[in-house]
């Protein structure tokens, strides 16, 4: 609004946790008491976690940043010329141009940070919808196909194609008894892996582009309703969709006339059951049901007998926000960042030991060294950087000697390894990995749904052997029996979460062995 001040404070989750609220109240105060009309719009978090909460002004020259800010900063930066971008110890200059920032290539986080998340109107000026708006000019096989050629595949643990997956369903058959919806769509938003929160921060920062990219899904496959199935834990992003969804039906992007268009997609959030197997697809099913969350026998996949029975896309909140832009710019330009078959931009998080944790959009191809070392910035402690886990509490460790390993799927699994969804928690020289083999297998045994044997007691047995490792009793043939548990996990487990329990251990093994013997 011309003539006023236009500040801009996070309200996403982390921003919120160092103190966001009151450094907002506290700028709002001073406004106030300076009789200056200002504006202080709560968007989402760059990503910059070191530098929440951090405040953004509007000037002439475009966004300058200053940060973290505390609330008693407030008066001194209004001393300063906050309004025209004045100088300040916090003062942080174009937050476009901060290096950590301006390195990246956001397509999924293209608004996060910019816009009010909640404003149909601020996502449509900043190019939202669009997306949307050519695909209900499309056929749906044209929408498919476009997806397809785009190279986009599943940003959770198995990447599967999200085209081929789609196409499934549109071909599938829709009947089926009862008077319910023929087809679905269901976000997977049970974000529950270990270093991991570019859900959480899409959802807070830009829910509309994950409903754009989920009303697009429906309106290629012929699905009438979809489902967010949310992580329990995350209440700021609950009451964010849910204002969000409120405003696109409002604004006419949902209901029974998507836009004039004649279609129809309806979106509701359905709050999670708490519980990390129904991360899985199949047991996400279930509990969306109104079951027990446990995981489903294969087949039926879900994209043929899914949620109540009928053909179901299930993708993550990643893959369904990466649509959008697909459909606005075209396959060829998304499938232009990327390399091999890893086509497209990874929002991935850093976390751990390291100096600058955060979320960094990068294309495929970025080695885990850059990422460490020219964004992470190193070690908070100093040390040496001995281990990183990528992929969750089921990735595999990788030693020093792997951190050139370009983010590629197909890199990644030549060597073990998993991107999954694209966390990364570092450790330093002081780990100790035994202690952590233990706790995957730990972790296995309390989050199991109990269907199948190998997991549930496979895990369990798992913990006793370790610690009888760590005790010194007979550490050789516990070692073997340790082996011979990991390859049971993998191969008789129905669901990932016990097939890739040994991946963690297994390599925790073979790259720290020092770890694992007897210590007097």
């Amino acid at each position: 609004m011309s003539g006023r001040l236009q500040l801009y404070v996070s309200r996403d989750a982390s921003a919120l946790a160092l103190g966001a609220d009151a450094t907002a109240r506290a700028l709002a105060l001073e406004a106030d008491r300076r009789n200056i009309p200002v504006d202080i719009v709560r968007t989402g978090s760059r990503g910059m976690f070191w530098l929440e909460p951090l405040l953004e002004v509007a000037t002439p020259a475009g966004r300058v940043g200053y940060g973290p800010v505390a609330p008693a900063d407030a008066a001194a930066l209004f001393d300063a010329g906050l309004a025209d971008g004045g100088a300040h110890a916090s003062r942080l200059g174009a937050v476009a141009d901060i290096p950590f920032f301006k390195r990246q290539e956001r397509l999924a986080f293209a608004r996060v940070g910019i816009t009010d998340p909640l404003s149909v109107a601020d996502y449509v000026a900043h190019d939202g919808y669009r997306g949307l708006a050519n695909a209900l000019a499309m056929a749906p096989a044209g929408i498919v196909a476009m997806v397809t050629e785009s190279g986009l595949r599943g940003r959770g643990g198995a990447a599967f194609p999200t085209g081929i997956k789609w196409k499934t369903v549109l071909e599938a058959d829709a009947g089926g008894v009862g008077s319910g919806p023929a087809k679905y769509i269901v976000c997977n938003a049970d974000e529950g892996d270990s270093g991991t929160f570019s859900d959480r921060m899409l959802m807070e920062g830009d829910p509309l582009c994950l409903v754009e990219g989920m009303t697009i899904a429906g309106i290629a496959v012929g699905a009438t309703q979809g489902y967010i199935y949310l992580r329990s834990e995350y209440p700021h992003a609950h009451r964010a969709l849910d204002t969000a969804i409120a405003n696109a039906y409002a604004a006419g992007w949902l209901g029974a006339d998507v836009h004039g268009s004649g279609r129809r997609f309806d979106l509701e959030v359905r709050l999670g059951a708490g519980a990390y197997i129904c991360g899985e697809e199949t047991s996400l099913l279930d509990s969306l049901e109104g079951k027990r969350g446990q995981v489903r026998f294969k087949p039926p996949l879900p994209a043929i007998k899914g949620l109540f029975g009928r053909p179901t896309v299930i993708n993550n909140v990643i893959s369904f926000a990466s649509v959008p832009i697909i459909l606005d710019r075209g396959a060829a330009f998304y499938r232009d960042y990327g390399v091999g078959r890893s086509r497209g931009t990874l929002p991935i998080q850093l976390a751990g030991n390291l100096r600058y944790t955060g979320l960094v959009e990068k294309a495929f191809g970025v080695t885990l060294r850059e990422l460490l070392y020219d964004y992470g910035g190193g070690s908070l402690s100093g040390r040496p950087i001995r281990a990183v886990q990528v992929g969750g509490p089921l990735g595999a460790y990788m030693p020093e000697s792997q951190f050139d390993t370009p983010l590629d799927y197909e890199a990644f699994a030549a060597i073990g390894a998993m991107v999954g969804h694209g966390g990364i928690v570092a450790f330093d020289d002081t780990v100790d990995m035994l202690e952590q083999a233990r706790y995957a297998m730990e972790f296995c045994a309390v989050e199991s749904c109990g269907k199948c044997t190998p997991c549930r007691i496979g895990s369990t047995r798992g913990v006793e052997v370790l610690d009888r490792i760590r005790a010194g009793i007979e550490r050789d043939a516990n070692l073997v029996l340790l082996k011979d548990l990991c390859e049971t996990l993998r191969f008789g487990s129905l669901c990932a979460l016990g097939g890739l329990t040994p991946d963690p251990v297994r390599s925790a093994l073979e790259y720290f062995p020092e770890d694992f013997a007897v210590r007097v």
